[in-house]
């Protein structure tokens, strides 16, 4: 491993025996390795298509390398327009097949644009077109109906079906299945591209709020900083078991997906459908998730508890209780508790002697309730790797008081993605943890940019190999995001602790995260609300929650002519119009989802206005002064 990436002492001890990629070159090289160093481990285990799917590591590696020579067979690096490698487009989800086509198209000397094949059609067709791409390769038969007629009208030159299908399409386009490309393959001989680490690997499009989503370019060097980087968060064994159940085509899914096996480690597809079956037919070591998985698994544990008789939840609830303030102790004494990072002596005394009184009680617990709760997720997990949003606070509790780590990171689909994490070794709760090595962060004055001291709140910028090349065919997005010292503006806000640790405290730009992980642009779901006549101002809000919530400012001058002067904004009259208004206006709006639903709202009697502060001078809602302003309310609305 190389000095620039200054592990410390403790995490170069724990990485011993790990395989190091300091000195690869691309992404696909890693394959020819783990075929050599894991032979004949489980890398793949499919269990949820017919027949199910297990493939070892070398045979996966044979699987990647046919699938590069079939796409090199079919042609893509002829009449090339830019310097950057030939782009090919591939919309599907989470399979044993997924993997092998994203890395046959790399390994072929090709980069992928990526999207799942459930997004919405005219997003796809643009990703299609702006990228450029001259091959497709899709889920199945029924993804590419969806893109007909205008998929025909682009630059591709050829389609592969991940599936197996044989149904027979008219078009000037040559369309093959899976089966055929592999059979193409075999009549052929793979021709050995050498890539380096500076060239494109993947464009990943994100949302924008203007609707257009702009491409994020990575090169392999962006993701080979994550396999060699992310060694000292976690060490796991070969042939330890982890469950996939993030987007692969997403950037934490995917760049969990390369690290576990880069190591060796069976990786077992699976979804929201199968996950509880899964976890106790599989007893996976390691899931990568986000905070919205743990809310499902939380409440799952919650719903079983309730179902017990009256003596039985009693019990466990004083035991939760107890365990709160035994874990509230430990933090203490060890300087893990953000809310005090530098207790007295006196404070450290006291929580030595509430740790010792309340340990018996603790432990019994832990006999008689936590044990049984941990086997609800198959009893064999060593870490939870959660990203894509915070964890709340509730959660952060119940899952250290029942004895499952979970490591907690930050980062963007732009910095490839991870910036910083958690260690086992030092889990400040609250926290996103440590930069990982060779990144730096800083928090910086929203309006001057300069640096702030610890403990103090501003924008967090970023700076570190993973950080992305930048918007494909965008210099100007570029520019704003990536400044001339290679500063990455997050567009967080946070602050930093003295001992470098971030602490996110939501987002200095519009974006808004949810706990499954989906990115919401507010602005044109709130334009789209603006419509009703009954709505003067609106803000969405929902950062880190499982669904949006709305502050409206309602006009009452209309209230009063529909309901005849009623406009007591807690009446059920006055409730139930707004709520068929956000249904309408919401549905309606060009590329509705389901996520962009307004599930909870509060109605406001004071206008945003420039004099109040809630609006800058060129009338622009300030969402984290509002969001400051109203946080009672917000957080009413979401208990």
């Amino acid at each position: 491993m190389t000095d620039k990436y200054s592990f410390s002492q403790i995490e170069q001890n724990q990485m011993e025996g790990l395989v190091s990629y300091a000195d690869l070159q691309s992404l696909p090289g890693m394959w020819e390795i783990v075929a050599k160093q894991f032979k004949d481990v489980t890398a793949l285990i499919d269990p949820h298509v017919k027949p199910q799917v297990t493939f070892t590591y070398e045979q996966l590696y044979y699987q990647i390398q046919q699938f590069a020579i079939g796409i090199q067979t079919l042609g893509f690096t002829e009449d090339s327009e830019d310097s950057e490698l030939q782009r090919i487009a591939l919309f599907a989800d989470n399979s044993a097949r997924w993997i092998i086509a994203d890395q046959g198209i790399m390994m072929a000397g090709a980069a992928n644009a990526v999207r799942s094949s459930g997004a919405d059609k005219h997003e796809l067709l643009y990703i299609l077109e702006h990228s450029g791409s001259v091959g497709l390769v899709v889920e199945n038969i029924k993804t590419l109906k969806k893109l007909e007629p205008e998929v025909y009208s682009t630059k591709i030159r050829w389609i592969v079906l991940l599936s197996d299908s044989e149904e027979q399409i008219n078009s000037d386009v040559r369309i093959i299945n899976f089966s055929q490309l592999m059979e193409l393959a075999s009549n052929s001989n793979f021709k050995e591209v050498k890539l380096n680490r500076t060239q494109l690997a993947t464009l990943i499009y994100t949302s924008g709020t203007t609707g257009k989503p702009k491409g994020v370019m990575l090169t392999h060097g962006n993701i080979i900083h994550q396999l060699n980087a992310i060694t000292a968060l976690i060490q796991p064994a070969v042939g330890d078991k982890t469950l996939s159940i993030l987007p692969t085509w997403h950037s934490f899914g995917r760049a969990g997906e390369y690290y576990f096996l880069s190591q060796g480690c069976t990786q077992v597809y699976t979804s929201r459908r199968y996950l509880k079956q899964d976890l106790q037919e599989y007893k996976p070591q390691f899931i990568v998730s986000v905070p919205r998985l743990w809310e499902s698994i939380y409440e799952g544990i919650q719903k079983s508890a309730r179902e017990k008789p009256p003596g039985m939840q009693k019990l466990i609830n004083n035991f939760l209780a107890t365990s709160g303030r035994f874990i509230k102790a430990v933090r203490t004494w060890k300087g893990l508790d953000l809310q005090n990072l530098n207790p007295t002596r006196a404070e450290i005394m006291t929580a030595w002697t509430t740790t010792i009184l309340l340990a018996p009680l603790h432990f019994l617990g832990e006999i008689i309730v936590y044990k049984k709760i941990r086997q609800a997720t198959g009893g064999k997990i060593k870490q939870i790797i959660c990203g894509g949003g915070s964890l709340a606070q509730y959660l952060e509790d119940f899952f250290e008081i029942v004895g499952i780590d979970i490591l907690v990171g930050y980062g963007l689909t732009e910095t490839s993605p991870v910036l910083s994490s958690r260690r086992h070794y030092k889990n400040l709760r609250g926290s996103s943890g440590l930069p990982i090595a060779a990144t730096e962060i800083k928090i910086v004055d929203p309006e001057t940019r300069q640096t702030l001291p610890p403990q103090q709140k501003g924008l967090i910028m970023v700076k570190g190999p993973q950080v992305m090349k930048g918007y494909y065919q965008n210099p100007e997005a570029t520019s704003k995001a990536i400044d001339d010292e290679g500063w990455f503006d997050t567009g967080d806000a946070g602050w930093l602790t003295p001992d470098n640790q971030i602490v996110l405290t939501g987002r200095s730009k519009d974006t808004i995260v949810l706990s499954n992980g989906e990115n919401i642009e507010p602005q044109s779901i709130e334009d789209a609300c603006l419509r009703s006549d009954y709505i003067d101002q609106i803000m969405l809000v929902g950062q880190d929650n499982k669904f949006l919530g709305a502050l409206i400012v309602p006009n009452f001058e209309a209230l009063k002519a529909k309901l005849n002067q009623n406009t007591d904004l807690n009446s059920s009259q006055v409730r139930d119009l707004f709520r068929e208004e956000l249904n309408r206006e919401s549905r309606l709006r060009p590329g509705y989802r389901r996520d962009d639903e307004i599930l909870v709202f509060e109605l406001i009697q004071e206008p945003f206005t420039i004099e109040n502060g809630l609006l800058t001078q060129t009338l622009k809602i300030r969402r984290n002064v509002v969001t400051e302003r109203y946080k009672d309310i917000i957080n009413k609305m979401f208990r």
